[in-house]
């Protein structure tokens, strides 16, 4: 598993590396089969330190956690138990589908365009009214299932998750709905 562990504006030392690398690989070794990759970002604001961590499995999901405490290895610890969770979580739900995935999710590639709008001759819209474009990013659309797309969103504690599903091989969207349950919609 390759790790990134860095600080904002914080220098991080050799001994808190390679506590968090020891402390990652019990954690993954117990829930996860094949991890890929984790970044972990400790950053200091006001009198609290805070630490971001995120763990990318081959399967497709990511779990993320993020803690906050007056010490750094305190944030860690507390950010690790919240990823411990997340990952026994996971593989409970995935005891309780009873399938296995052999083989990797399938990811699509998927582009953001923006189009420029055609002018009928009418007046367009002053600059300060249009939106401001701050980031345009290319994303993978994974193929799962619904309960699966569910369960990535959940992990990756996103309000939306857009997905190929299985079954039908369309694209759909699962999302978080303002009443704290879960919404999905296929077109």
């Amino acid at each position: 598993m390759r790790y990134q562990i860095s600080g904002k504006q914080i220098d991080v030392g050799q001994a808190l590396q390679t506590h968090v690398e020891n402390e990652l690989n019990s954690i993954v070794e117990k829930y996860a089969e094949r991890p890929t990759d984790a970044h972990v970002i400790f950053s200091k604001s006001a009198s609290e330190f805070v630490c971001e961590a995120t763990v990318h499995l081959s399967t497709g999901l990511t779990a993320q956690a993020k803690a906050h405490a007056h010490e750094i290895y305190a944030a860690f610890d507390d950010c690790s138990e919240k990823l411990e969770k997340q990952l026994r979580r996971y593989k409970r739900r995935l005891k309780d589908h009873h399938r296995d995935r052999a083989e990797p999710i399938e990811l699509s590639q998927a582009s953001a365009y923006i189009l420029a709008s055609e002018s009928d001759g009418e007046e367009s819209e002053p600059e300060s009214l249009q939106p401001v474009i701050v980031a345009e990013m290319e994303h993978r659309i994974p193929s799962l299932s619904v309960g699966e797309a569910v369960m990535q969103m959940e992990l990756a504690g996103a309000p939306v998750l857009v997905f190929r599903n299985e079954g039908k091989n369309g694209l759909n969207v699962v999302y978080r709905r303002d009443d704290g349950n879960i919404g999905w919609i296929d077109p």
